[in-house]
């Protein structure tokens, strides 16, 4: 099984290495197709693992030794137990099909090589997250798919707004991440190793109080990767980059990382209820947060990022509830009508001229009928509706919550899902159904390339039936994972929790029906003090803007230009002027006339005469 660890890793590396290769020339679409070959190479050897690993079959591979300072030793290894595969399977599954249609998606655009150059990279080092067996590897994995975003998000870095999304992204992550590098030095001061099997041995004989130091910054490195408050403003600015990317970053990448590493370090976090009580309620709390500014949003991609940081909130509540095999069922589930939703919303915009404005928009469903219906499908997925996958997972996650008796977190989760359901559908009747706007304004809709709906399909296929995978799900992973099972008194509590979380979500859709097909909410609405709340996003951008970016900017013009510049540069530079003028008035020293040069040697004789005598006086 070695050889299939191998190939799942270092496929997409091999594509995009072949793509560098033709990076800088014109757009050659072999670059894609071979790099979408390597991706499907990846995925079929992650499958094969996954088939072949149970409890007694965990393959640990050895690529190198890398770092052996002293009693640190740390190979260059790799794991494929049951968290692991399951990553691994998802990511290069949904990655292949992003791939394939970003073959379409970008076929126009000059810079296709690097393109693909930067998401299979991408790739790549999103496995190195999911696959390495101690915590370096995974931190090189991290500030790997941190990189490529940046690579990416700032894609079009012609764009003034792309490249300021990216640096965005680039340093609100390293702000996080110094928080997870300072945990990830308290794990080995305090255990004297990084790997993964030895970490969670000793962890145990660690006081609760350098745990819960230890579980706290690696949680503040996780709130960055995956947005959560207050790091969140990042995902939103980020739909700057090419659509594929937003479905990359979105569904099987990079804000999935800081789930999967609370997941992976649940040894850790299982020792302290009492950080993952708070990590489950800053999920609950985003989970309504960030539902509530979708509500609003006109903007067709940053609607469905804002979906991302609400359903991420999920995640972390299931997490740190210590149902950690449900956070990952909803992460895997997650990606699914996510990646579909992002690679559909890419068809609108090729369809519009890349207009996002869902309001200029507007019976697009005869234009577009197999968008419109991978759409609507993610869409119920997404609501939560039977029998899409994200019944499934959802649902057990407000059941966790419940049956726990964090019956606030559960009332917070279950106000999201129907908020999750309206804005859905609010999207789904202003894009596909009503009145033809796009007409107003010159646009001419169309259908997209039959091989891009089909790389679609298979997403949206798993996000329609991955929910009946549920049990058979929850036996894999558990053989590493803690078990957990919610258990409701009276049992029949359950279905009726059910029944409330499904009847809301129905109605909330019926609601988002009724209203935009009868022409919306009357402009009135808009000038309501929490619409104008929501639609700023809470000012929050703003906040940060004014009492952080602008301060800091004016603390550092002034260090530049009285500090930098007046003293710093200005000592350099006088000590730089008196050896120039020192050097250029000693040059005459070397002029060659032998005359000059006599008396300049008895001349120097006599001052070292001189240094002696006053030196030395004679006693």
């Amino acid at each position: 099984m070695e050889k299939f660890i191998y190939i799942t890793l270092f496929a997409p590396l091999v594509g995009s290495l072949v793509s560098a290769i033709f990076g800088a020339k014109k757009k050659n679409t072999a670059v894609g197709i071979f790099a979408s070959i390597m991706l499907l190479v990846s995925a079929f050897s992650a499958i094969i693992l996954l088939c072949n690993i149970d409890a007694e079959h965990v393959y640990h591979v050895k690529l190198m030794d890398w770092i052996i300072a002293g009693n640190l030793h740390i190979p260059f290894g790799f794991v494929a137990d049951q968290v692991s595969v399951v990553m691994m399977s998802m990511v290069t599954f949904v990655s292949a099909m992003i791939h394939i249609y970003s073959i379409g998606y970008m076929e126009h655009d000059e810079s296709f090589n690097r393109f693909f150059v930067y998401l299979s990279l991408f790739v790549f080092s999103m496995l190195i997250l999911v696959m390495s067996d101690n915590f370096v590897g995974l931190f090189i994995g991290w500030e790997g798919v941190g990189l490529c975003s940046w690579l990416l998000i700032g894609f079009w870095y012609h764009k003034d707004s792309a490249s300021w999304a990216a640096n965005e992204a680039f340093i609100m992550n390293r702000i996080a991440d110094l928080g997870m590098l300072i945990g990830l030095f308290l794990i080995y001061w305090n255990t004297g190793s990084l790997q993964y099997d030895v970490v969670f041995e000793k962890v145990g004989d660690l006081s609760v109080a350098t745990v819960t130091l230890i579980g706290i910054f690696l949680f503040i490195g996780a709130m960055g990767k995956s947005a959560q408050f207050p790091f969140h403003t990042w995902l939103a600015d980020a739909m700057e980059g090419p659509t594929p990317v937003s479905a990359l970053i979105h569904a099987a990448t990079m804000v999935t990382a800081g789930v999967f590493l609370i997941i992976r370090a649940n040894h850790i976090f299982s020792m302290i209820p009492n950080v993952g009580i708070c990590i489950a309620s800053l999920g609950a709390f985003v989970a309504v947060f960030a539902a509530s500014m979708a509500l609003v949003n006109n903007d067709l991609k940053k609607i469905i990022a804002y979906s991302t940081l609400s359903q991420l909130g999920y995640m972390f509540v299931a997490a740190g509830l210590g149902a950690y095999w449900i956070a990952l069922f909803h992460l895997v589930a997650h990606a699914f009508f996510k990646s579909v939703l992002f690679l559909g919303a890419g068809n609108v915009m090729h369809a519009m001229d890349d207009e996002l404005n869902i309001k200029k928009m507007g019976g697009l469903g005869d234009k577009m009928k197999w968008t419109m219906i991978i759409m609507t499908i993610a869409s119920f997925a997404l609501a939560g509706i039977y029998p899409f996958a994200g019944f499934f997972s959802k649902d057990k996650i407000l059941e966790v919550a419940f049956a726990q008796d964090h019956y606030v977190l559960w009332a917070m989760l279950w106000i999201g899902a129907g908020m999750t359901a309206f804005y859905s559908f609010r999207l789904v009747m202003l894009v596909f159904f009503g009145e033809e706007k796009y007409k107003h304004y010159g646009f001419h809709p169309h259908e997209v390339k039959a091989f891009v709906l089909w790389a679609m399909a298979p997403l949206a296929l798993f996000a329609t039936v991955g929910g009946f995978f549920e049990h058979s799900f929850m036996k894999f992973t558990t053989e590493l994972l803690p078990e957990y099972e919610p258990e409701i008194e009276p049992h029949f509590m359950s279905y009726v929790l059910m029944a409330l979380t499904l009847g809301l979500a129905i109605s909330s859709i019926l609601f988002a029906v009724y209203k935009y097909k009868t022409g919306g909410f009357s402009k009135k609405v808009e000038e309501y003090p929490i619409y104008k709340l929501l639609l700023n996003q809470y000012y929050i951008p703003e906040f940060y803007n004014k009492c952080i970016i602008k301060p800091y900017m004016a603390i550092a013009s002034f260090l530049w230009l009285k500090i930098d510049v007046a003293i710093v540069d200005k000592t350099v530079d006088t000590i730089a002027k008196v050896l120039y003028d020192g050097g250029d008035k000693a040059r005459v020293m070397q002029s060659g006339n032998l005359s000059n040069m006599l008396r300049l040697m008895v001349f120097g004789l006599l001052v070292l005469l001189l240094l002696v005598v006053i030196f030395n006086p004679v006693k």
